[in-house]
């Protein structure tokens, strides 16, 4: 089942025992905390790992300013960019050496593809990381609500076996990489 942000946040305050809310606007303390805290948690959350879902590979744009020393182009990072997992050129997604500085990334490379986290909508989350994310978010939203810090560390506590259980549905979405024992095998000889 796909959710909002609001409705995400309501599941959240529902863990905790709180009201549900229908809008970040709706005037009450829960709608107040869920606005402030929702675009955090989920940026974090989203930025721990490099989840599938949330994994994007783009060319960039290059910008006409080059970048003051050590590399000779700039490049615009996406609207939706979180963290940077790699950079290559041509058809690789990787193996080229970069760093992002002032919102852009820097490189030596005429043409570069970045792989990278984005920000997905809400409704595109699979059913693993909803879960995870509203234990965190009822972490996050425990202390401001019902003052009890204790609490708040217990659902911390779930959240992160949550995030657990999440990485590890996540990384077999993929096929497993290979372990190359050529370099192991040739110091033994």
């Amino acid at each position: 089942m796909s959710l909002t942000k609001i409705g995400l946040c309501s599941r959240a305050l529902l863990k905790i025992g709180a009201r549900t809310i229908s809008s970040f606007e709706d005037g009450s303390a829960e709608a107040e905390v869920a606005q402030n805290l929702y675009p955090g948690v989920r940026d974090a959350l989203l930025s721990s790992y490099p989840w599938s879902f949330a994994t994007a590979q783009t060319r960039l744009a290059r910008l006409t300013s080059r970048p003051i020393a050590d590399f000779s182009y700039a490049y615009q990072l996406p609207v939706d960019f979180l963290r940077a997992l790699s950079v290559g050129t041509g058809d690789l997604g990787r193996g080229a050496s970069y760093r992002i500085q002032e919102k852009r990334l820097h490189c030596d490379m005429e043409d570069v593809v970045l792989t990278y986290i984005f920000r997905p909508e809400p409704t595109e989350f699979p059913p693993y990381f909803t879960q995870c994310l509203i234990t965190h978010l009822a972490a996050e939203f425990c202390l401001p609500l019902t003052e009890s810090a204790s609490r708040g560390e217990a659902l911390l506590r779930f959240g992160e076996k949550d995030l657990m259980k999440a990485r590890n549905i996540d990384s077999q979405q993929q096929t497993p990489q290979k372990i190359d024992l050529n370099g192991l095998i040739g110091v033994r000889y």
